[in-house]
């Protein structure tokens, strides 16, 4: 598979579960995502990472590198330990960061990541809660199934979609991390 790596499997996600599970009303805290971007619609999400509104300065939204903690972020230590941690062992930096929930019957709709950010970065999902037969998602031509507890990389670059065929809602942490040899290559790219 080009477009899909499982990254680590049997990772207890219980402690990100519960930690959503002790919020009131946890998807109805931020609506931007699905009632701004057409494809995400059916999508719930907690931003927990985002970027930093200074930074914008003319450019669109996915040309801004610049990330930082939401105000929302302090609500979800467990999610935010698990992403630090893994950004250091894999020796790269954080980005942005979104727990996303889409319900049973939902889909997210056909679209690729475009962008200045997107082109530098790895995104990653963590599968907090899924049915039996995990999440589906597709990219390319390429479907997998994911499983509660298990890490992937998968290249959002390339088409990609994704449908809740299952009874329950499914929970992903998802995030972008900034390999640290590219970090250091645009750093000195800029102050040529």
């Amino acid at each position: 598979m080009k477009n899909f790596m499982l990254i680590k499997s049997n990772i207890d996600v219980s402690p990100l579960l519960e930690e959503i599970n002790n919020q009131s009303n946890p998807w109805e805290l931020h609506t931007g995502r699905q009632n701004k971007i057409k494809v995400q619609r059916e999508a719930c999400s907690i931003p927990l990472r985002g970027i930093v509104k200074s930074k914008i300065a003319g450019r669109k939204l996915r040309d801004v590198h610049e990330s930082r903690f939401t105000s929302l972020a302090k609500k979800f230590p467990e999610s935010i330990s698990f992403i630090e941690n893994f950004a250091n062992e894999i020796n790269a930096e954080l980005s942005r960061a979104k727990l996303v929930n889409l319900p049973s019957g939902n889909r997210v709709y056909s679209h690729i990541d475009r962008g200045e950010y997107y082109k530098l970065r790895n995104r990653y999902h963590l599968i907090i809660s899924t049915g039996a037969d995990g999440s589906y998602l597709k990219a390319g031509e390429e479907s997998v199934r994911m499983k509660t507890g298990e890490l992937w990389w998968f290249d959002n670059k390339a088409p990609h979609e994704s449908f809740n065929d299952s009874n329950q809602d499914r929970i992903h942490l998802i995030f972008d991390l900034l390999p640290n040899e590219i970090q250091k290559f645009s750093e000195q790219a800029a102050s040529i």
